[in-house]
């Protein structure tokens, strides 16, 4: 058998989830966590991961880029994106109450959604301790 490398914009949407849920649980893998997929979300979260620890387990909501929604308030939901080399996971209200005056637009306001794909200087600043 020959591997051959796949391009990524090439995959469709249901293939970057899984090509991204791969990249984020082999990183976390570093850090102690087994991530286990969820085949319907529960709670918010894609993904559980579970740390060797035996008592930490973090509820995953995986995202192709930095984002924040109404739905996950209050439900000890994290984000995970990649950005280029770096990997984020942080805690979605946590660092919501801290931004969401900078994303008041009006998408947030109609839909409570809200996303970037390029994180600005302030955004990355504020997410560095969550970089992994």
């Amino acid at each position: 058998m020959r591997l051959e490398k796949i391009r990524y914009e090439d995959l469709n949407a249901r293939a970057k989830e899984m090509y991204n849920f791969q990249k984020a649980a082999a990183r976390l893998a570093d850090y102690g966590f087994t991530c286990l997929w969820l085949t319907n979300d529960w709670q918010g979260a894609d993904f559980i991961a579970v740390h060797i620890d035996g008592v930490t387990d973090i509820k995953v909501q995986l995202k192709g880029r930095l984002s924040f929604a109404q739905k996950y308030r209050g439900k000890d939901i994290h984000i995970c994106f990649l950005n280029g080399n770096d990997a984020f996971l942080y805690p979605h209200d946590e660092i919501l109450d801290k931004v969401e005056h900078l994303i008041s637009d009006r998408t947030w306001q109609a839909k409570g959604t809200w996303s970037t794909p390029a994180p600005t200087r302030q955004f990355r600043e504020l997410l560095q301790p969550y970089r992994f």
